[in-house]
């Protein structure tokens, strides 16, 4: 706190407005940044010729059932939503960054980690099948240094219209002895649009977006590949002239339509 209000203090004589050293300070300090109410605060107190960094002198130190009644609440917030940041719950709690911060941490022992994805659940066939196909193109790749260099990998995935959520955003606060908790896949948004790429060793080869109502079908999928063939002659010209790559993608029903593989 003492290092923001020096930065708070030296911003007031450069002639910084409270605005512009409040941005000034969550870009520095993130976080752990004081709150805009606090920030202002002291910035008027230092326009007053408050000369002192330090807190003002407590009238006593607060009772232990007060302490207690604190991390009690503070419990109970994190109980209820445990991805609340330090800040949420400092103003929930109506206590400073660094009170909570030390309640949460060697009060009630907790650390805040992140999430993480639940795999997929597989039969003993399908991961026997995974298996033997990771063998095959191990012994592929031993037995042909050229192999990967060859294979041109294509897929559709959704492009949507906003950021998904951050590591730091799904984190949350657990004990030592309590399950990291999972992180669920995002809900998917309306404003999306589908995405066709292909790609090889060397980067990007195709790609193209699907028209707004167009189902990606046996039809629609046989002229992407034709556009796919012109851009291997032109962006990939060794490939095209030796005729040796390979087309790498699922077994969609329009990718694997007898159309298509004509």
């Amino acid at each position: 706190k003492v290092q923001q209000r020096l930065c708070i203090n030296f911003c007031f004589r450069f002639g910084e407005t409270g605005a512009e050293m409040y941005e000034m300070l969550q870009a520095a300090f993130g976080e752990s940044c004081l709150s805009r109410s606090k920030t202002f605060e002291w910035y008027s107190r230092f326009q007053n010729g408050r000369q002192s960094f330090e807190d003002d002198p407590c009238p006593g130190r607060p009772s232990t059932s007060h302490i207690e009644e604190t991390v009690a609440r503070v419990r109970e917030i994190i109980r209820a939503d445990r991805r609340l940041t330090i800040r949420e719950v400092a103003e929930g709690v109506g206590i400073a960054f660094g009170t909570c911060q030390k309640i949460l941490t060697e009060d009630l022992q907790l650390r805040r980690v992140s999430a993480k994805f639940v795999p997929r659940l597989l039969t003993v066939e399908q991961k026997d099948d995974r298996v033997s196909i990771c063998t095959d193109l191990r012994e592929r790749v031993q037995n042909d240094a050229n192999f990967m260099s060859s294979v041109i990998t294509g897929d559709e995935s959704w492009v949507y219209g906003y950021d998904p959520e951050t590591k730091q955003m799904s984190s949350q606060w657990k004990t030592a002895s309590s399950p990291r908790p999972n992180k669920a896949r995002q809900v998917k948004s309306n404003v999306k649009t589908m995405l066709i790429a292909f790609f090889d060793i060397d980067g990007l080869v195709h790609h193209e977006y699907v028209p707004r109502g167009q189902s990606v079908n046996k039809e629609f999928y046989k002229t992407v590949l034709q556009c796919l063939r012109d851009a291997v002659r032109r962006h990939r010209p060794e490939k095209w002239r030796s005729g040796k790559w390979i087309l790498h993608h699922d077994n969609a029903p329009a990718h694997r339509a007898v159309a298509t593989n004509e």
